[in-house]
């Protein structure tokens, strides 16, 4: 039997006052030493001067697993919740445009680190722990405000280090390039963040940098798809983890895509938020936010590898289990893995989307109501009136 969002929520909370009570010196003292794997966080509230700092765990060693995304696929919503809930934040104001001093450039050397990095910090105050889960925002693990931090020294990666001091790089050419170099996603966006690229160099609290990093990687690989030949069959894939489920329909198009999520409300009603674009891109600030970004560089990573151009639609269903939000990168990972499983060739289009609405508890004509890709498909391209 399903468990309920409730019951997901209960069961975390169960959780989170175990480690409470394990850890309790910890969450109720002013002073903390770890290893941070390595991981800095960049806060919105008070912009332009912003709450700045490192997370760190109460254990030393390789905690890298804490605050690696790209390495959770398998993981239990449990399993993923108490990695965030295990790092402590520090927290310190700074003014976002032009970063400097020692404090900035410590959190940067963390950020550059090719290993997790012992640090400790004393806070002004006992840190204060996440007592309850509102199951609508993401989680973090006890924040402090630090009097004082200390870094140990370690070896940065030198492929973000060059572009670190490549002040006449710009930002957006730096994420490309690392990207291209096999950095992960999530290392860029924590360098993004801590105002380390670019020319006119400033923080960018850390949910605006995961967006732009995946915008900026997704369209840059855009224009070489452009340039590519037009896929020859229709495929669909899917995939469901952490009480998301994916399905993804690709088929011979020139560049469209539509990225729709669905939800249930805790009455049980259905809510929807859908966008499309094409060659010409956004016109507006996308009703999926960063879930539209994420899923695109999915589909432009699978595109862009087998050198062909197509129309892709990603509909992606929140189930009641995905009780607790545990960011973005989820909907880029997950369809990540939807497009490395093995796919179902169908004739067309229509085909394809029946069967990707076979894996959904909601209705395809409600997928279609909203859809802007099944009405673009359906205009007669110019090429056909010569």
């Amino acid at each position: 039997m399903a468990r309920t969002a409730a019951d997901i929520r209960r069961a975390i909370e169960s959780n989170w006052k175990e480690y409470l009570s394990r850890y309790g010196n910890l969450f109720s003292s002013n002073f903390i030493d770890g290893s941070s794997p390595p991981s800095v966080f960049v806060g919105s509230y008070g912009y332009p001067k912003i709450l700045v700092g490192p997370m760190l765990p109460p254990i030393h060693g390789d905690t890298t697993i804490l605050d690696s995304p790209e390495k959770w696929t398998g993981k239990s919503l449990e399993d993923i919740i108490n990695y965030r809930l295990s790092l402590v934040r520090g927290i310190k104001q700074i003014p976002v445009k032009k970063p400097h001093g020692q404090y900035i450039e410590n959190l940067q050397e963390l950020a550059m680190s090719s290993r997790a990095t012992d640090a400790e910090m004393e806070f002004t105050k006992n840190t204060t722990p996440v007592v309850s889960i509102d199951g609508h925002s993401p989680i973090f693990g006890p924040i402090g405000e630090i009097k004082s931090a200390k870094f140990a020294s370690s070896s940065s990666d030198k492929k973000i280090q060059k572009r670190f001091y490549d002040k006449d790089l710009l930002a957006q050419d730096a994420v490309v390039e690392l990207y291209n170099r096999g950095i992960d996603v999530t290392r860029i966006q924590k360098c993004f963040s801590i105002g380390m690229f670019g020319k006119d160099r400033k923080l960018v609290p850390t949910r605006w940098s995961i967006t732009a990093t995946d915008d900026i990687i997704s369209k840059s690989l855009i224009e070489k798809i452009l340039d590519y030949d037009l896929i020859d069959t229709s495929l669909v894939f899917q995939y469901n983890h952490l009480g998301n489920f994916f399905a993804v329909i690709i088929f011979p198009s020139r560049w469209m895509f539509e990225m729709q999520e669905a939800w249930y409300d805790e009455r049980g009603d259905v809510g929807f938020g859908s966008d499309f674009e094409d060659a010409r891109g956004l016109d507006h600030y996308p009703e999926t936010a960063g879930a539209h970004f994420a899923s695109r560089l999915a589909v432009t990573e699978y595109l862009e590898k087998r050198k062909t151009q197509a129309a892709a639609m990603v509909l992606r269903e929140i189930r009641p289990e995905y009780a607790v939000p545990v960011g973005v990168w989820q909907v880029r990972e997950g369809v990540r893995m939807a497009l490395k499983e093995k796919p179902v060739v169908v004739p067309n289009f229509q085909e394809g989307l029946d069967l990707a609405c076979k894996g959904l508890s909601i209705d395809k004509k409600e997928w279609l109501a909203r859809s802007k890709l099944q009405r673009a498909r359906n205009q007669k391209s110019i090429s056909e009136f010569f």
